[in-house]
């Protein structure tokens, strides 16, 4: 496939002197740099997230769909009485 990319000028002196280097055409150079650069980035171990313990809830979880539409409620009230 053709296309067209515009390359910063420091990125086309390392492509050049890699493909000099390896014997091998611009073109090669540049679709090596790219799968290399892709596939590194695919292979990189994935990021772990850390976990904290927030400790004991102060709302009962068991009803928390109810509290969040009591919350929303609860602003709903107070931009009316604004008059938003």
């Amino acid at each position: 496939m053709r296309t067209t990319i515009t390359l910063e000028p420091d990125v086309v002196d390392l492509l050049r002197r890699e493909a000099a280097q390896q014997h091998v055409s611009f073109k090669d150079a540049v679709n090596s740099a790219i799968r290399q650069g892709l596939s590194t980035r695919a292979e990189a171990e994935a990021y772990e997230v850390p976990t904290f313990d927030l400790g004991t809830p102060v709302v009962p979880l068991t009803a928390a769909l109810r509290l969040a539409a009591d919350l929303e409620d609860d602003a709903i009230i107070r931009k009316m009485d604004v008059g938003k």
